[in-house]
C-alpha cells in the first residue's frame, strides 16, 4: 500500500460515504422523477431513516430531497431552458418568494502559450492530490501559476483518474503533494472563501481553440446554462457547436471552468467527462447555494 492509498483510506472513505448515499438518492431522483418518489421511499433506497437521510442531504445539498427533486428533473430543466430562464429560477414555480442571489468563483485566468502548450507539459511541475469534496474525491493539480487541473472520481477509481489527467501533458514532472493542492481544494468548495478581492488563479492548457471555449464558460454564472451552439455562437464560430462540444469535454479543470453548465440545444443534461449523475450533483449543489440568498 503506497502512501496515497493510506491517506484516503485513512482520510477519505468514512466521510466519502455521504457523496455515496447522496449520489444513489440523486440517482433514483433521475430515474424516477415523474413518480415523484417521497422522503421514505429514497431512504429506504439507501438503508437510512427519513430523518437521518433529509439532515444529510440537506447538509451536502443546502436543500431538502423534496427541493432538489422539482429543481432539477430533466423536464423541468428543459421547460425553463427553453423558455430563456435561468435554469434555478425553479423558485417561483415551487412557492418560494423567488429566485436567490448568484454566487460564482471569482477566477483570474492565464493560457500557457502556444509553444508550451505543444511541449506538451515539459518544463513544467505540477503537483497533485486527492481530497474530500461534496461530489466525491477530488483529483487537484497544480503548477507554480496557479490551477491546472481538477478531476472526479468515486473511491477505487483514483488511479484511473491520475491517468486520465496527466495523460493530457505527458512530458510534465507529477509529484504527489497534498500539502500544496490542501488550501485550494479548501477555497474550491467553500463558497464562503469566492472573493473578488482574492481571486482564484487558473492556469489554461490547451489549443486556442480550446482555451476560448472554456474563456467562454468562464462567463455562465452560477445557476444558468448555456447550450453548445450558444457558446459556439460566442466565441464568433456558430457553425462549430459539435467542435465546441469536444473542448467542453476536454476541459481539464472541472468546477472551476463550469463544462457542467453546457447543455444539449433541447436543454438535455448531456454527458459529462466525469459521469452525468455528477453533473446532476454539481448542478443540485448549486441550486442550494443559489436558493440560500430566498
Amino acid at each position: 500500500m503506497n502512501a496515497q492509498t493510506a491517506v484516503l483510506e485513512r482520510d477519505v472513505t468514512p466521510i466519502g460515504d455521504d457523496y455515496e448515499i447522496v449520489r444513489r438518492v440523486i440517482e433514483k431522483i433521475s430515474l424516477d422523477y415523474r413518480d415523484q418518489p417521497s422522503l421514505e421511499e429514497l431512504a429506504a433506497e439507501v438503508g437510512d431513516t427519513p430523518s437521518g437521510l433529509q439532515k444529510l442531504f440537506t447538509r451536502w445539498a443546502g436543500l431538502s430531497p423534496k427541493g432538489f427533486l422539482q429543481a432539477v428533473t430533466l423536464d423541468h430543466a428543459k421547460r425553463l431552458l427553453d423558455s430563456g430562464l435561468p435554469l434555478l429560477d425553479t423558485s417561483y414555480e415551487v412557492g418560494m418568494s423567488g429566485p436567490g442571489r448568484l454566487h460564482d468563483l471569482f477566477v483570474t485566468h492565464e493560457a500557457l502559450s502556444p509553444g508550451e502548450y505543444k511541449a506538451r507539459g515539459a518544463g513544467l511541475i505540477m503537483r497533485y492530490g486527492f481530497h474530500i469534496s461534496p461530489f466525491g474525491l477530488a483529483l487537484i493539480m497544480v503548477t507554480e501559476r496557479g490551477l491546472a487541473g481538477l478531476a472526479f472520481c468515486d473511491a477505487g477509481g483514483e488511479r484511473a483518474a491520475l491517468e486520465d489527467m496527466t495523460g493530457r501533458w505527458p512530458n510534465a514532472h507529477f509529484e504527489e503533494n497534498m500539502a500544496a493542492t490542501a488550501s485550494y481544494a479548501a477555497r474550491i468548495f467553500d463558497p464562503a472563501r469566492w472573493r473578488g478581492d482574492q481571486p482564484l488563479r487558473v492556469v489554461l492548457i490547451g489549443t486556442d481553440f480550446q482555451v476560448r471555449v472554456w474563456e467562454a464558460l468562464l462567463k455562465i454564472p452560477m445557476g444558468r446554462a448555456c447550450a453548445y451552439s450558444a457558446i459556439a455562437a460566442d466565441i464568433g464560430q456558430p457553425s462549430a457547436a459539435r467542435a465546441v462540444g469536444a473542448a467542453i469535454g476536454a476541459n481539464p479543470v472541472s468546477f472551476v471552468v463550469p463544462c457542467h453548465r453546457a447543455v444539449g440545444k433541447s436543454g438535455a443534461l448531456t454527458g459529462y467527462h466525469w459521469g452525468l449523475t455528477r453533473k446532476r450533483a454539481i448542478l443540485g449543489w448549486e441550486a442550494g447555494r443559489t436558493a440560500e440568498g430566498n
